[in-house]
């Protein structure tokens, strides 16, 4: 199916509903009208990081359903599966074959050695604190061979996620098949994740590494060439990165519009959002919240240096339930890259606020992605952070049926819906049409819309102060 125009919803498989069976259910009964889309985060057998440490992408884990039930999805909403091109579980058979047999398997070349990379005498110190890290430490991890022999590979991530090396063979044969089996099973869109730790080069910081990255996206984009997906680079960085990709033709993220919005409805100036979305291209995906925190990082150079500090602060003052612990090494992460919380509670459990927050998102360029959690305007899960100590699972509340059902009958739910709904149907989002934008004080936003016959506009007039607005669509107001 070709990619729609239309709200993309973001879900683990077991996040609505126990399964992909009671998802499909809740698509159907409670978010009728609302969903175009669907990032259905990572539903292969895995062993850590909640599905991000994948064993097999041949088949669909067991608990929450099947290929049919993931097809049956692919019937009625465009699907993005995640890919991560950067990695693969230690209890995947490659690696367990590469462990039993040592340089004789053929996975071998699959792993990326960390021994093998470095010259003689190297790495230094140097080396190593040139590297762009995720733990403060060498990034890499011990294998023992059942011959008893060690050695090192490269592990950017968590224990169970050893990185693979694109540049041999083996590993673009992997690449390729996995890429086209996951497209015949429904995908339209695949997700790199984690893409831009994917290639590493000596004397470089390993991270979006230039021109091999390209070299690297041509090659994904040529194995589906034939198959009519495209591909989402995912990449959490500085704006220039994601708008290089854009240069090239792909879709891209806007991970910067979540701390741009929550530092505009704090201080309740217009200025900085407006020059932020006068600078996206159309061909992206809007974001407010994902599975991961709110990244900080994204927002460097649109916001200034003391802005984000406000942002940052005004997080933990108002924040509900919003701790700078949760976003420590305590539980796993730094505030620095991503703070750990809804939007909704981020936003102070505030209805108006969030709203507000959706219809700045619905009319800024792209289309856009809503969080499961943020569909339903879910706060902090406490409970589930502090039953796994894993800060990022404060926004990864498991919702059953019932819940979902009775979450729905919430005033600003059903306003979102409305919303979101609106989104879906109207000419005037047209991704080959027009936007303007402008500040008529320092507290509105005045964001037009027009589809590329400029037979339909939508109009946003927004005060992010007293948080006011109007949306009126060929003369006639639209209420929500």
């Amino acid at each position: 199916m070709a990619i729609k125009n239309k709200v993309m919803l973001i879900t683990y498989p077991d996040s609505l509903g126990k399964n992909l069976k009671e998802l499909n259910e809740v698509l159907h009964e409670d978010l009728k009208g609302a969903v175009g889309g669907i990032h259905l985060l990572p539903f292969f057998p895995s062993t850590g990081d909640r599905g991000f440490a994948p064993t097999d992408y041949t088949t669909v884990d067991p608990k929450f359903g099947d290929w049919s039930d993931v097809e049956k999805l692919g019937e009625e909403y465009y699907l993005m599966f995640d890919f991560m091109i950067n990695h693969i579980s230690r209890h995947s058979k490659y690696y367990e074959d590469f462990q039993k047999n040592k340089d004789q398997s053929p996975y071998a070349d699959l792993f990326l050695s960390w021994d093998k990379f470095w010259p003689k005498g190297r790495p230094t110190k140097e080396d190593v604190d040139l590297i762009y890290k995720r733990k403060d430490r060498s990034p890499y991890q011990e294998i023992t061979f059942s011959d008893g022999t060690k050695e090192k590979l490269w592990n950017t991530f968590g224990p169970e996620q050893i990185d693979l090396d694109v540049r041999k063979r083996v590993t673009q044969k992997f690449i390729k098949e996995t890429l086209v089996s996951l497209i015949h099973h429904g995908a339209d869109i695949i997700r790199l994740d984690a893409f831009a730790y994917a290639v590493k080069k000596l004397d470089s910081n390993d991270f979006f590494v230039e021109p091999e990255i390209w070299d690297l996206l041509k090659q994904v984009q040529d194995d589906i060439a034939d198959e009519g997906a495209t591909i989402l680079p995912e990449i959490h960085e500085h704006y220039s990165m994601p708008f290089k990709i854009a240069k090239h033709g792909y879709f891209i993220y806007d991970f910067a519009l979540p701390m741009v919005t929550l530092y505009s409805l704090y201080s309740g100036k217009s200025n900085r959002l407006a020059a932020w979305l006068k600078k996206c291209p159309m061909k992206q995906f809007t974001t407010l919240d994902t599975h991961d925190g709110i990244g900080v990082v994204d927002a460097r150079d649109i916001l200034s240096p003391e802005e984000i500090n406000y942002t940052s602060q005004e997080l933990y003052q108002v924040g509900a339930n919003v701790k700078k612990k949760y976003s420590s090494a305590e539980y796993h992460n730094l505030d620095i890259y991503q703070i750990n919380t809804t939007f909704y509670s981020a936003l102070g459990d505030d209805d108006q606020k969030y709203f507000m927050a959706r219809l700045l998102q619905v009319f800024a360029p792209g289309i856009p992605q809503v969080y499961y959690v943020g569909m339903l305007a879910g706060k902090n899960d406490l409970e589930l952070l502090e039953k796994t100590k894993e800060g990022r699972n404060i926004n990864r509340h498991y919702y059953s049926r019932q819940e979902v059902a009775e979450e729905v009958k919430r005033p600003v739910v059903s306003s979102l819906l409305k919303l979101f709904t609106f989104r879906n149907n109207e000419p005037a989002f047209d991704l080959d049409g027009s936007i303007e934008i402008s500040t008529p004080n320092e507290n509105e936003i005045q964001i037009i819309r027009k589809n590329k016959e400029q037979t339909s506009q939508a109009e946003l007039k927004a005060n992010l102060k007293d948080l006011t607005y109007q949306v009126v669509v060929n003369s006639k107001e639209i209420k929500f």
